[in-house]
């Protein structure tokens, strides 16, 4: 009976250690998930205006109802009109933005803020036009619901808020309602290196800058379309090679399993006939700040015919990428293009009219300096010091 006893109890013992380690396998634990296997996702058309990407979401563990993700838009891009039953928080980490509550003056936020949305109030938020703005949205969802989307942000009204918005109590805040960026985003940063890398056929660092600027958060309907772009600049032979390289890049990604943001493709028709040089023309000149004329263009007027119909036109109203990063690739294509000096200067005044800063401009020599050779950098850094020496003598 003492032995039966024995075994009885041993067997207990020992049922009760499995369920005790069969517990312990299930216990909560910490969990770090890292950013750079984390899903991005574009923001979708009828919720967003412009560029914007979605990563790092989260959800919190029952019983708490908190989600959220990283949002990061593109100058110009915004959310619609929206509110939130329980409300929301949002904090800035990167650029400055706007953000708007229904009848009000917008505000501008910058890194750091913090802005908190009552409950069922409307507002929208996103970047300002100079530059790109990132913030963590934080909501909590009753009875399954985080968020009530309405009618999306018109250019009227995006225009008034930034021509009005309350910059807030920044101290030393510049006088103009939306003070521009001075720092290019990670994103901004590697488009000229992508550029200088295909206008030299340099294939080995052209595959670096695209995983460093896919990294950096461009989409690859972005990064397509900057490559289609430079064939006006480097030629069909370099944007056809380049695109095969981002290609193989994408795919080497896909099978180590990273998910990149595919990005959206143009969200307008593009005209065609005598529209679409009318639009160009327009596009010319807006970024040109004039109509654009000369000796040359007399000699040969098809040139500058090809140049409103189809760069203008037909490219630059592709609005999958803003006219700041077709400048940023135009002026990184150029500046690593030798002989090119004159046009090089006509883009770096073109990149201050859409609205890049002299200090981000400076920060795009100094990349180039650094990613790619003395010598581009050199003509980059010369063209700028000319147009803004031009510039302060009016």
């Amino acid at each position: 009976m003492k032995s039966l006893l024995c075994i009885a109890l041993t067997g207990a013992a020992a049922a009760a250690d499995a369920q005790s380690i069969g517990t312990a396998a299930v216990a909560p634990v910490v969990e770090v998930r890292s950013a750079s296997v984390q899903p991005v996702a574009t923001g979708a058309a009828d919720t967003f205006t412009g560029s914007v990407r979605i990563s790092s979401p989260f959800q919190a563990l029952e019983p708490g109802k908190t989600a959220g993700a990283t949002v990061t838009f593109e100058p110009r891009a915004r959310t619609a009109w929206h509110s939130h039953p329980l409300g929301q928080t949002l904090i800035v980490t990167a650029g400055e933005g706007l953000v708007q509550q229904k009848g009000q003056l917008a505000q501008v936020i910058r890194p750091g803020d913090v802005v908190t949305i009552p409950a069922n109030v409307l507002h929208w938020h996103g970047a300002g036009p100079n530059g790109s703005m990132t913030h963590v949205a934080i909501a909590e969802k009753e009875n399954g619901i985080s968020v009530t989307w309405q009618d999306k942000v018109t250019d009227q009204e995006y225009l008034a808020a930034v021509s009005s918005a309350d910059p807030g109590p920044t101290v030393g805040a510049k006088s103009h309602a939306y003070p521009s960026s001075e720092t290019l985003s990670p994103r901004q940063r590697a488009i000229p290196l992508i550029a200088a890398f295909v206008a030299s056929s340099d294939m080995p660092r052209l595959n670096f800058a695209l995983n460093q600027g896919l990294d950096a958060g461009l989409t690859v309907s972005e990064a397509k379309e900057i490559l289609v772009q430079l064939y006006a600049y480097a030629g069909f032979p370099r944007s056809l090679n380049a695109l095969g390289e981002l290609l193989a890049v994408v795919e080497v990604r896909k099978q180590r399993g990273i998910k990149d943001a595919q990005g959206r493709e143009p969200s307008r028709k593009v005209a065609t006939g005598e529209e679409l040089v009318t639009v160009g023309r327009a596009n010319q000149t807006e970024i040109s700040g004039g109509p654009v004329q000369g000796a040359v263009f007399d000699f040969a007027p098809p040139i500058n015919q090809f140049l409103q119909a189809h760069l203008f036109g037909d490219i630059f109203e592709r609005d999958n990428l803003d006219w700041q990063s077709r400048e940023l690739a135009t002026v990184g294509a150029l500046a690593a293009t030798p002989g090119a000096e004159a046009q090089l200067r006509s883009h770096m005044r073109a990149s201050l009219r859409v609205g890049l800063t002299a200090a981000q401009l400076g920060q795009l020599t100094r990349a180039l300096a650094e990613e790619v050779s003395p010598e581009v950098a050199a003509r980059a850094n010369e063209a700028l010091t000319q147009v803004l020496a031009a510039a302060s003598k009016g």
